[in-house]
């Protein structure tokens, strides 16, 4: 356990960045797994809707630095390809 001031402070920042990096990874992994859900469905009006919802949440994340810039891209790129695989 830390002694100095400093370095508690620390600790407890980086519990609070852990939680809010967590929740938002979170977020996004669920908004991907419903556009998965309506794709597997076969409801491609859905699963557009889940779509631009992903991609926002996705951006958003990379935004706030959770995810690099090339990881979000590959996420929108998948769900997308996913997405486009409805007939």
């Amino acid at each position: 356990m830390a002694n100095i001031k400093s370095a508690k402070k620390r600790i407890l920042v980086n519990e609070t960045k852990a939680a809010r990096n967590k929740a938002i990874r979170s977020k996004v992994k669920t908004s991907i797994k419903k556009v998965e859900a309506a794709v597997t469905a076969g409801d491609k009006a859905a699963a557009q809707a889940c779509l631009t919802t992903a991609i926002s949440e996705i951006n958003k994340a990379a935004s706030k630095g959770v995810y690099h810039q090339n990881t979000a891209s590959r996420k929108v790129a998948r769900v997308s390809k996913l997405v486009n695989t409805i007939a």
